[in-house]
């Protein structure tokens, strides 16, 4: 599990570890014991993320150790209890989090700690509605409590029996309300909301909360106001979001009142605020907040009066001066404060104009000018790294002070980033001199030079007037620049020589939108120096090399990866193709203008071979015509994709592409009949996946020299009638999937494998009536599906391999019949099963009370569909599956009642769809069936699931710990 600091420092706090009188000391006093167990490697940096950490396995133990029946984790792989003495319990959340799980805090009566931890953010987690009605009421000494994760979409009002209640986390939650007894935990102080997109309001009197010292809202875009009283908190540290409604301006001025604000902080609604509100929270005494966000409504209609009220506003929120990164969003005004570059501002970081000290959304800026730099222009942002224009449709210039030869402005700066400001004239600053990288995008009509930035490392560029290089042609000015992106440029003004220096060793070269290009060599572009080569919708461009150009053997590129896209007239390959001996992939895309790949032979590291939408290829390659077999041995190709090509007619006129190829897929082809003329594989083939070739009729003659193929997918091929013979030999196979082949009939030219076959699948082929004889004897098989197919498909007296652990059966009434008969319980392995009933119109209760057989118990997914006279489901048949996870039950209109609770304590996930009287019985509280299904994390039920795609919607019940109407 990976933590943050600050996580960690709360929960202390909320434990009453952290003894310290004075507030805004407690943060540094956490921080400083915190780092003190890193230094003695207690805690360790992540190695995936350098801002989290991770506590070693040896001292996890030993904790544990330590804290002997204190603490108690609970361990999703094993039953347990926990002990009277317990106080702290933590665990980590899984999808379902069921009744089961929880069983052990029924003795626990003074548990002070609970605490679900998720192992990723986006991970979305269902709770048993146990733990909110039940389990919570009676934890009445909890101090941390926290439900973070979970799609829970209202919370019980218990929150009058947790009076020592220190921190909650309903974080990422689908709350929409806070309960008003959350107000009377007169002991918290620490309230964690971030993510809860649905909450609409704070509670009226959060006022009382006067312990309450850190409040976090971040991504809640549904409040529209702060409630009154905020100005009573005076211990709050930290304030994630003020929210100023319209009318309420007046509230701005409480801030002044929260005097130990820290960290960051966002006011939105400024355009509910006049300038005298905004000088009355006086944020500029706030010295510990260090990134602030002023957001104005793009809701709000802007005239000239309103503009210069936004002027005053922002005039009237000057920050402190240790602020170290600022936003500004959808402002107005047409000009910016004095204060917004004045260099008492030394610690400013990153400015962005948008999303960090960012100014976007500058409709009515059409300048920025010298006030940018402050009145001390020859040390503009000394420490400024990070600079963001973004979204200033209006503005024209950037006066930069070029003829101030003693001005250093923006000495430190390593990325400039100016987006979306088509208005923009002219050139960039030249005075840039440790710019790493430089992002220019949709900026139409300015000119970009790279002569002077010297320090470059990356450089993207799109849709921008004209490129232009004016430097020297000295070496020493090419070394640094390692990635290249340039797309969509009016006007590319470099000479070739130029060119050639300034790209040559870039490791990442990416060019698109280039219209004229025919050729590289052209604007002094080459293959050389780059390993990473991107060429896209170019469309005049013919080939990478002209005929006079050609490269010679002894400067091949090392180009490792080459991709071009979407260039109509590219007819042809570079000659030396085959001697890139370091080219390792390449793909073609949108390349009509290729017939073939006029290849002498593949590159020799080339593995992986991606061709799609090159209407026009007929063939891979012509062996007739290059007079040379492009089988070789020492060809490394090990995949091959082909989709999207209509005119491809066969894939090597001698067959046998590459003798090492290991995947061959092959999709949309609409002419291909035949795979290679010689009608053989390649013979180290391992997966073979064909779908939508409608004519293809033979896949090959035999497999017998393919011997280790391990899967065949096949899918929409409605001319294959047979497979290949010597399907039997192929001892490594594992997997076979048909889907869409109404001309197969069955395999009865070759038989299937029977050694280490694990799945089998057979979808809508129609006239598909026997299944492989002697199935019973595939020892190995695990997956069975037989879904649409023939009518008369019917089941073996020998039954179904007793190692199947997934079975899925469609509209096969006599399998389904014999199955019954036969006994699914004898499919001791079995976890999934689905079932449809199409043809079983006899059947009444599922599974059939009139056998009195019951399903396996290993059961952890079972689904039910079109039983159209089902009527109950046989408790007796579920009453050993204490696995089950998932039941869906679809279609089946007579359906009237569940097994008994008894039998779904494990459930996870209940899905009901056009089953309208179980809905009926199901309803919240008061239906038949209710009190069956009341514990299980997440209920959903949908009606008119045939009529989702029409007219009317679906109306959904989803339910998680409570109802959800959609």
């Amino acid at each position: 599990y990976e933590f943050e600091e600050e996580e960690i420092i709360l929960l202390w706090r909320a434990e009453g570890l952290l003894q310290q009188k004075a507030i805004p000391q407690i943060k540094g006093l956490g921080h400083q014991y915190f780092q003190d167990l890193v230094s003695r490697s207690f805690f360790q940096i992540s190695s995936k993320d350098e801002f989290r950490f991770v506590m070693h396995d040896l001292i996890n133990d030993l904790a544990q150790v330590v804290a002997g029946e204190i603490f108690s984790k609970l361990e999703s792989d094993r039953q347990q209890k926990f002990s009277n003495r317990t106080r702290h319990s933590s665990y980590i959340v899984s999808k379902y989090d069921t009744m089961k799980k929880f069983e052990a805090f029924n003795q626990v009566k003074s548990l002070r700690t609970f605490l679900p931890l998720r192992l990723s953010r986006y991970q979305r987690a269902f709770l048993t509605n146990v733990v909110l009605v039940d389990l919570l009421p009676r934890l009445g000494y909890l101090r941390v409590l926290s439900l973070c994760g979970y799609e829970i979409f209202e919370l019980p009002d218990v929150f009058e029996n947790l009076k020592h209640v220190r921190y909650l986390k309903f974080s990422d939650t689908n709350i929409k309300c806070l309960p008003d007894s959350l107000c009377t935990l007169y002991h918290l102080e620490t309230l964690l909301l971030k993510g809860c997109f649905k909450l609409q309001k704070l509670p009226s009197k959060m006022g009382n909360l006067v312990n309450l010292h850190y409040l976090d809202i971040r991504g809640v875009k549904s409040i529209e106001r702060m409630p009154f009283g905020i100005d009573k908190l005076t211990n709050l540290q930290r304030l994630s979001d003020f929210i100023i409604g319209e009318g309420d301006g007046h509230h701005m001025r409480e801030l002044k009142y929260l005097s130990n604000l820290k960290g960051d902080i966002s006011l939105s609604g400024l355009e509910n605020i006049n300038g005298q509100d905004g000088r009355e929270a006086r944020l500029y005494e706030k010295e510990m907040i260090d990134r602030l966000v002023l957001h104005w409504s793009k809701k709000f209609e802007k005239d000239s009066g309103n503009k210069e009220d936004e002027e005053w506003v922002l005039d009237s929120l000057c920050p402190p001066k240790k602020l170290e990164q600022l936003v500004i969003e959808n402002y107005g005004g047409a000009k910016f404060s004095t204060w917004i570059a004045d260099s008492s501002f030394k610690n400013m970081l990153s400015l962005e104009l948008r999303n960090y000290l960012s100014i976007g959304g500058l409709d009515e800026v059409h300048k920025i000018g010298v006030e940018l730099f402050g009145a001390n222009q020859s040390n503009a942002f000394a420490s400024l790294e990070t600079l963001h224009f973004e979204s200033m449709p209006n503005c024209e210039e950037w006066d930069s002070c070029e003829g101030d030869e003693q001005a250093s402005k923006f000495p430190s700066l390593l990325l400039l980033s100016i987006r979306e400001c088509p208005q923009l004239l002219g050139r960039l600053p030249t005075f840039l001199q440790s710019l790493q990288k430089l992002e220019i995008y949709e900026c139409r009509r300015l000119v970009v030079s790279i002569s002077s930035f010297l320090s470059l490392c990356e450089l993207s560029i799109e849709r921008c007037a004209q490129l232009v290089y004016e430097g020297s042609s000295s070496t020493e000015e090419v070394t640094s620049l390692k990635n290249v992106s340039l797309k969509n440029i009016s006007k590319f003004d470099i000479s070739a020589e130029k060119a050639m220096l300034r790209f040559a060793n870039s490791e990442v070269f990416d060019i698109s939108g280039w219209k004229e290009l025919e050729f590289l060599s052209q604007n002094g572009l080459s293959l050389v120096g780059h390993r990473f080569i991107t060429i896209e919708d170019c469309p005049q461009l013919v080939s990478l090399e002209t005929e006079e150009e050609r490269l010679p053997v002894d400067k091949i590129p090392g180009v490792e990866s080459l991709e071009i896209w979407y260039c109509e007239r590219l007819n042809r390959l570079p000659e030396v193709l085959h001697a890139f001996t370091f080219l390792t992939g390449m793909r073609l895309n949108g390349c009509p203008g290729l017939v073939c790949l006029e290849m002498r032979s593949f590159p020799p590291a080339l593995k992986k071979l991606e061709i799609s939408k090159c209407e026009n290829l007929q063939y891979l390659v012509d062996e007739n015509i290059n007079k040379k077999s492009m089988s070789s041995n020492t060809c490394l190709l090990e995949h091959l994709e082909i989709m999207d090509c209509p005119s491809l007619i066969w894939l090597s006129s001698r067959g046998d592409i590459c003798n090492r190829l290991q995947l061959l897929e092959i999709g949309s082809c609409s002419k291909l009949s035949i795979l290679f003329l010689n009608a053989k594989l390649p013979a180290m083939l391992q997966q073979l996946v064909i779908w939508d070739c409608p004519v293809l009729e033979c896949i090959a003659q035999d497999f017998h020299e393919t011997l280790d193929l391990k899967s065949i997918k096949i899918f929409c091929a409605e001319n294959i009638k047979l497979l290949p013979r010597g399907l039997d030999k192929l001892s490594h196979l594992e997997e076979i999937e048909i889907h869409g082949c109404p001309s197969l009939v069955s395999f009865e030219e070759s038989a299937l494998p029977t050694t280490n076959l694990r799945v089998f699948s057979i979808h809508h082929c129609e006239n598909f009536s026997a299944l492989p004889k002697c199935i019973n004897n595939f020892t190995s098989l695990r997956e069975l599906k037989v879904v649409y197919c023939s009518d008369d498909i019917s089941f073996q007296e020998e039954g179904f391999p007793t190692s199947l652990t997934s079975l899925e059966i469609s509209n096969a009434p006599r399998i389904y019949t014999s199955l019954v008969e036969w006994g699914f319980n004898r499919l001791t392995f079995l976890q999934e099963l689905k079932i449809s009933g199409e043809g079983c119109s006899n059947v009444v209760s599922f599974p059939e009370e009139r056998i009195g057989r019951m399903l396996p118990p290993p059961l952890t997914y079972i689904s039910i569909h079109q039983f159209e006279n089902l009527e109950y489901m046989c408790s007796k048949g579920f009453q050993h599956l204490t696995s089950l996870q998932k039941l869906f039950i679809v279609n089946c209109p007579k359906l009237t009642s569940l097994p008994e609770k008894d039998m779904l304590l494990s459930l996870e996930w209940l899905y009901i769809s056009n089953c309208p009287l179980l809905e009926e019985g199901c309803s919240r509280g008061k239906g038949r069936e209710w009190s069956k299904i009341a514990h299980i994390p997440f209920v959903q039920i949908e009606a008119d699931l045939d009529k989702r795609i029409g007219v009317k919607k679906a109306s959904t019940v989803m339910l998680s710990n409570v109802y959800d109407m959609e």
